[in-house]
């Protein structure tokens, strides 16, 4: 490989990349718009939770769990009704979430010593918000209960226990998203972008007067791959300080295990790109290959399912997914402080999928003279 030829070549890529009309605006805008907009938007949260009362007790325990539920920041009683008919017409316009149905004489049996039992239906159409919707319901209504019968005297709680967030204390899911939506920088600027690139030379046939100079492929291959490998190292620390600034969110771990890993998965994604552009002939069929690519790696690569909750045949595909390690070891240093040592098979991994994917991309690659 000659190094002052791969100089000029690099000149020439950085001098072609500031005269594009779309991709510097690209760079600086993206990384922008997706840590600002999509943690706010993609979460799995659920809060305002719609609650229809039929309070057939009418006493002052069961006006206190109507409070109560209204006040919490995750549910809303959207009205108390006289009867379930009532109710239920709210769950059937939309307008609810779930039914409690208080029965009468409750307030009543709970202080004779008493288990009497709440009615609760969720609405199943949204499985998640009724599922979460039907346990916050039960949470708050339980909380209320508990604090009546302490106040009158008539039980106390055996045993108390106490509930530690780890690593997330305030369970909120933007420090979950955020540190992961770095795989969807490098994917767009690593991998996507250089096979653009590199299949418009084919459109516009410079590839072939490429073709017919002594430079050689690797010096060709790298002078398109290094400027991005470069911006996707930028687009990350932007990213970073954003997540800093807006969201106040700073990594636990040391930053070095974050830029190593990074670098890794730019090699992944750049390799991948390049076998893409390699089987091209078109830019429209990269873009093809590459959204299917895509697709794959943001729905199983736990970026926003976790991995866990997959059917297991799916488990064991997601081995085969680079951006999977690239988000655990993300998570893993933001929120846990993990260190290379503690993330070797993560680490050990992403290197595998870098060495196979550059190996494949520079042999499906010919020179032709």
């Amino acid at each position: 490989m000659n190094a002052s030829i791969l100089k000029i070549l690099l000149k020439k890529e950085v001098s072609l990349i500031r005269r594009n009309p779309i991709i510097p605006r690209l760079i600086i805008a993206m990384p922008i718009l997706v840590m600002l907009i999509v943690p706010l938007v993609v979460t799995l949260d659920v809060k305002n939770v719609g609650v229809a009362v039929v309070d057939n007790d009418r006493t002052e325990l069961s006006r206190r769990m109507i409070a109560d539920m209204d006040a919490s920041e995750y549910l809303s009683v959207t009205g108390c009704y006289f009867n379930y008919d009532e109710a239920f017409r709210q769950i059937e316009n939309g307008k609810a979430d779930a039914i409690v149905t208080i029965p009468k004489d409750y307030q009543k049996n709970l202080t004779n010593g008493k288990r009497p039992e709440l009615d609760l239906k969720a609405n199943g159409v949204n499985a998640t918000k009724g599922t979460l919707g039907a346990q916050y319901a039960t949470m708050s209504v339980a909380k209320t209960v508990l604090r009546w019968q302490t106040e009158q005297g008539t039980s106390l709680p055996l045993s108390a226990s106490a509930t530690v967030n780890l690593y997330n204390p305030t369970l909120d899911f933007q420090n979950y998203m955020i540190p992961a939506l770095m795989v969807v920088l490098l994917i767009i600027i690593c991998g996507f972008l250089p096979t653009l690139n590199l299949v418009s030379e084919k459109e516009s046939g410079t590839i072939e007067a490429m073709n017919v100079t002594p430079v050689g492929r690797f010096e060709f291959v790298l002078s398109k791959l290094i400027p991005y490998w470069v911006v996707g190292i930028l687009v990350v620390t932007v990213g970073m300080l954003i997540g800093w600034l807006v969201y106040g969110l700073v990594p636990e771990g040391n930053i070095v295990n974050i830029y190593l890993a990074a670098i890794l998965f730019s090699l992944v994604m750049s390799g991948l790109g390049v076998f893409i552009a390699n089987k091209s002939a078109t830019i429209l069929q990269s873009i093809f290959m590459m959204f299917a690519f895509i697709i794959i790696f943001q729905l199983m690569s736990g970026l926003f399912t976790p991995i866990a909750s997959m059917p297991r045949w799916a488990q064991y595909i997601t081995y085969a997914i680079p951006p999977r390690y690239f988000i655990e070891i993300m998570r893993s240093v933001y929120l846990k402080g993990a260190t290379v040592a503690d993330l070797w098979g993560q680490y050990a991994a992403l290197s595998g999928f870098a060495i196979l994917f550059s190996l494949v991309a520079a042999m499906t690659y010919r020179k032709r003279v």
